[in-house]
């Protein structure tokens, strides 16, 4: 990742241990600021100490040289943050460094906080995202594995076609043994600068975790445990907004499913901004009749990655197959029933879980392979 800048220069480790995990985050003066409020310059030292892998707090000491009963209270303060994550495993508790993308800086926007100037926070995270490029869009949408992939409505599907439970949103939640929801964090990152979502869609209690994340994220504050048809309420109520779902790109056991609009959700903001690829696909693609679209320009309007064009000429709109998600948002809006899923040529399969999808994304960018989270320790399920 190259420094290119020689300001706050005690956050160079720490920028050097971000950029081991598959998504790193480029380094610029945006960047330094952002960490600078994130981070006290402790913790910017703490969190470059930590191994690949989840750690104890003795492990950590002898890597910091830190007493542990120093240290632990520094790492429950990094873990309200959302810097850090502790993982209970028996009696045991460890500690893992959460990646800047997805991870803190989500987790920033993911509670009300008073201790950071949340409004200079979020200016300065959408500068550094949608800076020129080569940026750091290039780092989290330029791999051809990607992290997070579209999720269809299954109900509007082809009739002769069936979705698989890694494709369908309502299984994913059915299947999870844990669930929490909470805030967008880009609808909440908005609000700070002063901005609403176009469509008026929720900013609390619309995003959904699920397993072992969503037990961290509810253990320290930042979404509320939720039941399962708590949970498919949320999805009924993203669908009432007409909201793209999101979740891993894994088939085994998603840990998210975030509800997205086009005009706030940064995934969606990369695919129009020229990342086509940058989420992957579901198995089906919108298509448009145009013996009956009347070209009414209501599905342009709800279509969260501004893939349907009006072809004027012709009276009609046409859907950029390169473009479409295949998520099925736009279909309930059409008044003369003109659009409709169809399948693909090919059916996209993501990796079984997220260490192979993690593995996947190092070797493709020539980084080390080895990975956060490598002990594999049982977990005790707390």
């Amino acid at each position: 990742m190259g420094h290119l800048v020689s300001g706050k220069s005690h956050l160079i480790p720490l920028i050097d241990r971000l950029n081991r995990f598959p998504v790193g985050l480029v380094d610029n003066e945006k960047l330094r600021e952002i960490l600078a409020l994130l981070f006290s310059e402790e913790e910017a030292y703490i969190a470059s100490c930590f191994p690949l892998e989840e750690t104890t707090c003795d492990e950590l000491a002898a890597l910091t040289g830190i007493a542990a009963e120093d240290l632990r209270p520094k790492l429950e303060r990094m873990a309200e943050k959302g810097l850090v994550a502790d993982m209970p495993y028996g009696d045991t508790v460890y500690w893992l460094l959460m990646p800047g993308l997805i991870g803190f800086f989500e987790f920033t926007f993911m509670k009300k906080r008073t201790d950071l100037p949340m409004a200079d926070v979020a200016r300065l995270m959408r500068e550094y995202l949608h800076e020129v490029r080569p940026g750091q869009a290039e780092e989290f949408f330029g791999s051809p594995t990607q992290m997070a992939r579209a999720l269809v409505y299954e109900d509007r599907i082809p009739v002769s076609s069936t979705v698989t439970s890694w494709e369908d949103a309502r299984r994913i939640v059915r299947e999870a043994d844990f669930g929490a929801a909470g805030m967008c964090y880009c609808r909440h990152q908005r609000e700070h600068l002063g901005e609403k979502c176009s469509k008026g869609a929720p900013v609390e209690g619309i995003c959904i975790a699920l397993d072992k994340g969503a037990r961290f994220l509810a253990r320290r504050g930042f979404m509320k445990e939720k039941t399962t048809e708590e949970l498919l309420a949320i999805l009924d109520t993203a669908r009432k907004f007409n909201l793209t779902h999101v979740t891993d790109n894994i088939r085994e056991k998603p840990s998210f499913i975030c509800s997205c609009c086009s005009c706030c959700c940064e995934l969606m903001t990369g695919v129009q901004a020229g990342f086509p690829d940058g989420v992957a696909k579901t198995p089906f693609l919108a298509e448009v009749d145009e013996e009956i679209c009347s070209l009414c320009g209501k599905c342009l309007d709800v279509c969260n990655t501004a893939c349907i064009k009006a072809i004027e000429e012709e009276n009609t709109a046409r859907v950029d197959e390169n473009v479409c998600l295949g998520c099925g948002a736009c279909l309930d809006i059409c008044p003369q029933n003109a659009l409709r899923l169809v399948e693909r040529s090919q059916r996209p399969k993501p990796p079984r879980n997220k260490g192979l999808m993690f593995l996947r994304i190092l070797r493709q960018k020539g980084k080390s392979t080895r990975m956060a989270g490598s002990k594999h320790k049982k977990d005790s399920n707390r």
